[in-house]
């Protein structure tokens, strides 16, 4: 699986925490991560909450990764804007029972995180243990068990629900406004990342439109 972190600016600095926790979970288990930053307060680059739902959604759409692990001061703001877009179905993941839950029950492609918010001694622990979280069981099976069925039936609904409610991914980030959506796309590592995973040639060319 390829996993893509993303910061917005009022927790950039704890970005090098965040990637080091979660790459030590998910390496040994063969997964990649795919730092998108932003990697530090102070860069040139700057994603608010709205931007990070832009650039998650560029990545997940043209399949330039698999997940998407994201937040803001309290994980609502990133979560909210992420389920703003086609194709992007977010969850806000407090502890390792929201991770586990999520994955079981919503089987989505995105969390959004608390990275101020209950911030405090500790912190990494439940960092780790939240990522540990995803990747104990295969996603979708159901929790409880016996409820399965219904919702994974569900979940399938909700994704459908989702392709009439939300315009196309290129109809999006051609009528935004431009100068917000070259700021998403405008990390230091972007292209790097971006065009070496991205799997879609229309959203790639799309991109490139924007980015140059």
């Amino acid at each position: 699986m390829k996993i893509a972190l993303i910061n917005e600016n009022s927790q950039a600095a704890k970005n090098g925490i965040i990637v080091d926790t979660l790459k030590k979970v998910v390496e040994p288990l063969g997964h990649e991560v795919y730092n998108y930053g932003m990697y530090s307060a102070e860069d040139e680059a700057q994603l608010t909450y709205v931007q990070i739902g832009i650039l998650a959604a560029v990545l997940l759409n043209s399949k330039a990764c698999d997940l998407v692990i994201t937040g803001c001061g309290t994980g609502e703001g990133a979560m909210l804007a992420c389920n703003s877009f086609p194709g992007v179905l977010c969850g806000h993941v407090v502890d390792p029972t929201d991770a586990y839950q999520f994955t079981q029950v919503n089987n989505g492609n995105c969390i959004a995180m608390p990275f101020a918010k209950g911030w405090g001694w500790g912190a990494e622990l439940n960092l780790g243990y939240v990522f540990e979280k995803l990747f104990v069981e295969e996603w979708g099976g159901g929790y409880p068990k016996e409820r399965a069925v219904p919702e994974q039936r569900n979940a399938k609904i909700l994704n459908e629900v989702k392709k009439v409610t939300h315009n196309d991914l290129i109809y999006i980030l051609k009528n935004l406004d431009q100068d917000l959506v070259k700021g998403a796309l405008g990390g230091e590592k972007f292209k790097a990342l971006f065009f070496a995973n991205c799997q879609d040639d229309a959203i790639a060319e799309c991109v490139k439109s924007i980015v140059g």
